[in-house]
């Protein structure tokens, strides 16, 4: 009689998460294959298709995990009161902004916006993970108003809104890694921009 099949484990979604963007990273969405995936974790391309349904939907959950761990440090960085706002700001725009080619988030990140406008799913997942953003920008430039050290002449939700289109802006040619696009530079234009669109007041640079 033959002895019974071990059944091997399951990975932990988060080592799941972590090959998949390394992969799509390096290779992109259309050279990933979830054989080849299944076959760097131990796993069989059934049981990933079992857990995620599709390619996309592990681009999008992969996505949402990367997103979860940077929006944990956002949160801290913005609660932090004793700085000043426009501290705060920087933080932000420096969390936003990728760290340079082949950035993996922003790799992911572009993988979704190509993808999305032929799937609902995409479109909405999009969303949720862009939503924080929104907000905490939206509550900085609200409390940079209310304490007078912004001065922004249109409502703080539609500020945040150009800001970070701009932000998206700077960060796609560094992602992809285009000679001009260097990360001092995004950062440079990024708070320069910002400056203006939220009407940092003089007193509040010095």
């Amino acid at each position: 009689m033959a002895p019974p099949r071990t059944r091997r484990p399951a990975r932990p979604r988060e080592e799941v998460y972590a090959a998949a963007r390394a992969a799509i990273a390096e290779h992109g969405l259309a050279r990933l294959t979830m054989a080849g995936l299944g076959q760097q974790l131990g796993m069989s391309a059934g049981h990933l298709l079992y857990y995620f349904g599709s390619k996309d939907q592990l681009l999008l959950e992969t996505l949402r995990w990367s997103e979860t761990q940077l929006g944990e440090r956002r949160t801290r960085e913005l609660a932090r009161h004793d700085l000043p706002v426009l501290e705060r700001l920087a933080r932000y725009i420096d969390l936003y902004l990728p760290e340079g080619p082949g950035d993996p988030r922003w790799i992911l990140w572009i993988e979704v916006w190509s993808r999305s406008p032929g799937t609902a799913d995409l479109r909405q997942g999009q969303l949720d993970i862009e939503t924080p953003w929104q907000n905490d920008l939206t509550a900085l430039i609200t409390e940079g108003r209310t304490t007078g050290v912004l001065t922004p002449t249109a409502p703080a939700a539609d500020r945040a809104a150009q800001l970070r289109a701009l932000l998206d802006g700077l960060a796609i040619p560094l992602a992809i890694g285009l000679p001009a696009a260097t990360r001092p530079r995004a950062t440079a234009e990024a708070a320069s921009a910002a400056h203006a669109l939220l009407g940092v007041t003089p007193e509040a640079t010095q």
